[in-house]
């Protein structure tokens, strides 16, 4: 099995790779070159184990898209967040429930309801992998995040609450409300109270390496203990990450750049796994089905996709349009034209709902037999998990692109951001500047250090006037600023004096050690040379 991982895992990363390198949508090429290798014959069998996805691959995703994400956009997009990680889900399982128990004739109600409570969450992965590439608005992919981020806790619950009404152990609805909202305590008290001892020891130790070695064992801690105290580990992870995100504008600059490039790595090598993971399960789910009636399956196929995608666009029209009517009724303050996404955003948002890994472990996780008996219509609910998987993928995957574009949903602009940028420049240029005076106020006119003071002074000119020079200059236009050519010709020095230090090297003049050490400081500068603007990117 071991070695079976690996192969899987170096696959995955060629063919993402791949797949970047020619400006395809990797997410969607995985699942297709998972779907043919799957049929190979002679290949071992690589069955989802559930236990890897939900305490192996989905904590590690949680958490680095909680760092990434901001948490005062979270914090002033609660609301609708709310209703869509918690009010969509439940919504979905409902609707998705009544439809499978009159489409398939070995469905019972407690069985239909695990069903739509297994494919009720759009996949945070598959949210933020799509996202990212079509560029969205900022509020629209706050939005996506943070339902991606919460809605695993509320299906996960309301999946554990069908399965014991299978067993005949659930007993009212009022407890199962009660279990939910043990778990989204639970989870953020859990969360909270290990970002605290985190933070804490990180701040302590002042080890950037051994911080992010720590960080990379807090997602898998963090679940692990929830989930033993009977709370939801996403909610826990979720939380964590959202403070000690929070919390790392003020750690030092190593440890800050460390994490974003092992957590960058992770998130691609764990993204590709999945998606081709998705697509080797197809052999399994279709063996499973032989001796079934097609046409049935066909037409429950048909009718569960719909019913998963109409819900999703019934559910944000009217919950985004009764939020505010009820505002305007009870004269609460209004969104800002800002904030106030239009119909065409949410459209967008209904569009986006991709279904991933987490159905699929929640689909496998059903049990095989259940009170002495066959689980009931097991064979159909992984059947019809798949299909909404691979369905939403394919359709919402490949088309969402060209919806943003025909509807005229844009990114922000990024003049707003260039202006942001600029004035906070200027803020802490000034703050830079009188920090000079005072240094320069403790040494003599004749003090050599007096040179160094003024090519500091020039070094935050520089940095003050490059944000207002893209400003000036426009995204599209022709040639560059005098601080980008600052940046190039640095750069291009940096590049020359590596190529000379290497070959020092290689001719046995320097020892690798020094070389090594050369080679951080100069990476350090061209890192400071080679970015792209705010407008540009």
């Amino acid at each position: 099995m071991t070695i079976t991982f690996l192969v899987v895992a170096v696959m995955a990363l060629l063919v993402g790779a791949a797949a970047r390198r020619f400006g395809l949508l990797a997410p969607l090429v995985l699942v297709l070159v998972g779907f043919v290798v799957g049929w190979i014959p002679g290949l071992p069998d690589f069955t989802l184990d559930p236990d890897v996805v939900l305490f192996i691959i989905l904590p590690p995703l949680l958490y680095s898209a909680a760092l990434d994400s901001s948490y005062v956009a979270f914090r002033r997009n609660m609301g609708p967040i709310s209703s869509m990680a918690i009010g969509l889900p439940l919504f979905t399982t409902v609707c998705v429930a009544v439809v499978a128990y009159y489409c398939v004739p070995e469905m019972t109600w407690p069985a239909a309801f695990v069903l739509g409570a297994v494919v009720a969450p759009p996949d945070a992965v598959s949210a933020q992998a799509i996202a990212r590439r079509v560029g969205l608005p900022r509020r629209v992919t706050t939005l996506l995040g943070g339902e991606s981020l919460l809605n695993d806790a509320t299906s996960l619950t309301a999946l554990r609450i069908a399965l014991a009404a299978v067993v005949g152990t659930a007993a009212s609805a009022w407890s199962g409300l009660l279990l939910f909202a043990e778990a989204l305590v639970g989870g953020l008290l859990v969360g909270l109270a290990v970002a605290f001892v985190v933070a804490w020891i990180r701040r302590i130790l002042d080890d950037p390496p051994m911080e992010t070695a720590i960080g990379l064992v807090v997602p898998f801690g963090i679940y692990l203990l929830a989930e033993e105290l009977n709370t939801s580990g996403v909610i826990a992870v979720v939380t964590a990450g959202l403070y000690l995100g929070q919390r790392s504008a003020r750690a030092g600059y190593a440890t800050r750049m460390a994490d974003n490039a092992v957590w960058r790595s992770v998130e691609v090598l764990l993204e590709s796994f999945v998606f081709l993971l998705i697509g080797l399960q197809l052999p399994d789910v279709a063996r499973s089905l032989r001796g079934h009636e097609p046409g049935v399956l066909t037409i429950a196929a048909v009718a569960v996709f719909a019913v998963v995608i109409v819900s999703r666009f019934v559910w944000l029209f009217v919950a985004t349009y009764t939020r505010r009517a009820v505002k305007k009724r009870l004269g609460l303050q209004q969104d800002s034209k800002q904030d106030a996404l239009t119909a065409n955003e949410v459209t967008v948002l209904s569009w986006s709902g991709m279904r991933g890994v987490v159905t699929l472990a929640a689909a496998f996780s059903v049990p095989l037999i259940v009170n002495g008996h066959d689980f009931p219509a097991r064979d159909e609910i992984v059947f019809l998990a798949f299909v909404v998987v691979v369905g939403t993928l394919l359709l919402q995957g490949t088309t969402l692109p060209w919806v943003i574009r025909a509807l005229g949903v844009r990114g922000d602009d990024w003049r707003k951001d260039l202006i942001s940028l600029a004035a906070a420049q200027d803020r802490a240029a000034k703050a830079a500047d009188k920090r000079l005076d005072e240094f320069d106020a403790k040494i003599g006119d004749d003090d050599p250090r007096k040179s160094q003071i003024e090519v500091l002074r020039k070094w935050i000119a520089s940095r003050k006037n490059l944000a207002w020079e893209e400003l000036g200059r426009g995204a599209d236009e022709i040639g560059e600023s005098p601080g980008q050519a600052f940046n190039r010709m640095r750069t291009a020095l940096v590049q020359t004096q590596r190529e000379v230090f290497v070959n020092e090297r290689d001719n046995g003049r320097i020892d690798d050690e020094v070389l090594r050490r050369v080679l951080r400081d100069l990476d350090l500068a061209e890192g400071l040379s080679d970015r792209k603007s705010i407008g540009e990117g």
